[in-house]
């Protein structure tokens, strides 16, 4: 199994590394060195304690210890041979770097630096210019090494040798030794994209530690195969985005999601080692804290109370994802806020602190009374524009949120449904798209009054004449060219008496939520000022997983006929809201109304539905 330490430069003195042919050369730039050396002199280690450096992986070489013992020359090389040789496969840059800045402090050949392809490479000599144009290695040191040079230029000899005791004692590399994996491979994965060791991984090398678990053989009720088991379960959960997306945002980076559980170990403190660190931006802080409970000295069964907390943390998540009610309602929360990590926290915090799963509820229920609260009332108008039609999507959101709980709420009375998998808002597909809101009944006031607009407008019509011939005759003569426009005007007016919403609808009535629905950004831009009719068409194919193509009226000969040439193509997602499904398929409306048009009796119904969900609140 890997090792895992901490150590201080101060105990890399005397040590060798071997830096081998398959690494890049030295290539750190002048503004890489000073933010090191800035961030080391920034650091406060009474309040941080140590400034942690990125993990040096490093693997052990086989080295004829006991030949080299004996071929040297004096004390302090049998001492340095003693500390072994390190093949350096990743840290290459700070190692060198941090030499470089020994250098410039006195401390001349702290710890040796060997090049498989490089053998002539001398790093006790930075100073020289003769090297630069024949080595690029070479030439970036001797810039990193003039850079920390005159870093340090104003600065007295009291600020040095404090400046040197800090990075001696108070810097740290988090030392990790490859034991059984080839090191080619160890590169290769660490190098290619530059995905550094995460917090989990540095942890899972500190759990599965033989030491560890040799200090409580005797009272270990836990196996390192055991916990390398559950340790794979949980992550593979976290990976499925439907588990992982109902409390994450999708631009969460980390390569492995297990790191979160151990973010809100360390968060919480729930192993109670919190330190002192106020450093937040640490990138391994997490780690860090794990490490000082590994440190510490505990009771035998430490492995085993670590573990179960971490799977505690994990088990809630579960819970939460398997409860119907919880799910969704934490969901809703998670994607309408803009730090779902640390509301999951917070959430976590008072789970734990709650006596019972309908007191938690209630907390739930209140935090969600409070975003639609803070929304305008069912009733208000906006804008004639609809530029602030987004104060709704909170409210459309929630309606949808509350429609699938009340759909599984149905659905679990009835004996016939006690076995069938329930229906989950999934908030993994929500989070790939972009929404927006929008009206049902389109908000262009003058859509007709242009002939584009007409065209379109009429191109529906045809769809919805269906075998009504005579209209369609009326539309191929409207479009016929030697129709004056008096003649057109007369033949359109019949028409949209014949097929026009009956309903008045103000600029006011048209921006008011009853005229608003959530929709994906592609399917919204799709369907410009089409009719009532030819929006779900469109809608209808997206939920089969297509793009529908808007049929137009093409020209032949002196007449126009639909032309449904256009090609469909595949969604990248199906998902459709199901209230925006509802909505268009005239779900919520009493009785069979016009299909052509979103009716004010249908918008009518359609906000008391809003209603009635925000109501269970």
């Amino acid at each position: 199994m890997d090792k895992i330490d901490l150590r201080a430069i101060m105990d890399l003195e005397g040590m060798t590394f071997f830096i081998p042919s398959y690494q890049r050369g030295y290539r750190w730039d002048e503004r890489q060195v000073e933010d090191l050396l800035n961030d080391i002199k920034e650091f406060n280690e009474e309040e941080s304690g140590f400034y942690c450096v990125q993990p040096l992986v490093v693997a052990k070489k086989d080295d004829d210890i006991l030949r080299r013992i004996k071929d040297a020359a004096d004390i302090p090389t049998v001492e340095r041979i003693l500390k072994g040789s390190w093949a350096v496969i990743d840290g290459q840059q700070r190692l060198t770097t941090i030499y470089i800045i020994l250098k410039c402090l006195g401390n001349h050949d702290f710890y040796t630096i060997n090049y498989e392809t490089k053998k002539e490479l001398d790093l006790k000599s930075l100073d020289q210019t003769n090297m630069i144009d024949k080595d690029i290695d070479y030439a970036h040191m001797h810039k990193a090494y003039t850079t920390a040079t005159k870093w340090f230029e104003d600065m007295n000899v009291v600020d040095k040798e404090k400046y040197r005791t800090k990075l001696l004692n108070n810097v740290k590399f988090i030392w990790y030794e490859s034991v059984n994996e080839n090191a080619i491979n160890v590169f290769t994965r660490l190098n290619i994209g530059k995905i550094s060791l995460t917090n989990s991984e540095l942890i899972k090398a500190l759990l599965l530690n033989s030491y560890n678990f040799e200090k409580e053989r005797n009272n270990n009720p836990i196996k390192p195969q055991e916990i390398a088991a559950e340790w794979d379960h949980i992550e593979n959960s976290l990976q499925n985005d439907s588990f992982w997306l109902f409390i994450h945002e999708k631009e969460y980076n980390q390569p492995t999601r297990i790191d979160y559980i151990f973010d809100m170990v360390c968060a919480h403190d729930a192993l109670g080692c919190k330190s002192e660190d106020k450093n937040d931006n640490d990138q391994y802080k997490t780690f860090r804290y794990f490490y000082k409970y590994f440190s510490e000295d505990r009771n035998k069964d430490h492995i085993t109370k670590c573990w179960a907390v971490v799977k505690s943390y994990f088990q809630i998540l579960q819970e939460w994802y398997n409860d119907v009610t919880m799910f969704h309602y934490i969901g809703f929360l998670a994607a309408v806020n803009n730090n779902s990590s640390k509301l999951v926290l917070k959430l976590v915090a008072q789970w734990k602190n709650c006596k019972s799963k309908a007191v938690f509820l209630k907390h739930l229920k209140a935090s969600i009374k409070e975003i639609i609260n803070n929304c305008p009332a069912l009733d208000a108008k906006y804008k004639e524009d609809g530029s602030d039609k987004a104060k709704c999507k909170s409210i459309l959101l929630f309606h949808n949120i509350q429609t699938a709980i009340n759909l599984n709420e149905q659905k679990s009375d009835k004996d016939d449904y006690q076995m069938v998998a329930f229906y989950k808002f999934p908030f993994h597909l929500y989070k790939s798209e972009t929404w927006d809101v929008e009206h049902i009944n389109s908000n262009t006031s003058n859509m007709l009054e242009d002939e584009k607009s007409r065209y379109e407008w009429l191109a529906n019509i045809y769809i919805s004449a269906k075998d009504n011939e005579n209209d369609k005759e009326a539309i191929n003569s409207y479009f016929n060219s030697s129709a004056n426009n008096d003649e057109k005007d007369k033949i359109f007016k019949k028409l949209l008496d014949r097929y026009k919403d009956k309903d008045a609808w103000s600029p006011q009535d048209k921006n008011m939520i009853w005229n608003y629905t959530l929709l994906d950004f592609s399917t919204n831009r799709s369907y410009g000022n089409a009719i009532f009719s030819g929006k779900r068409r469109i809608i209808i194919g997206k939920d089969c997983g297509k793009n529908i193509p808007i049929p137009q009226l093409k020209r032949q000969d002196n007449n126009y006929v639909l032309d449904n040439s256009g090609v469909e193509t595949e969604a990248e997602s199906p998902f459709v809201p199901p209230c925006t499904k509802r909505v268009f398929l005239k779900y919520y409306s009493a009785s069979y109304s016009e299909n052509n048009y979103w009716t004010k009796n249908d918008a009518e119904q359609y906000k008391q539905d809003i209603q009635m969900c925000i109501n269970k609140l």
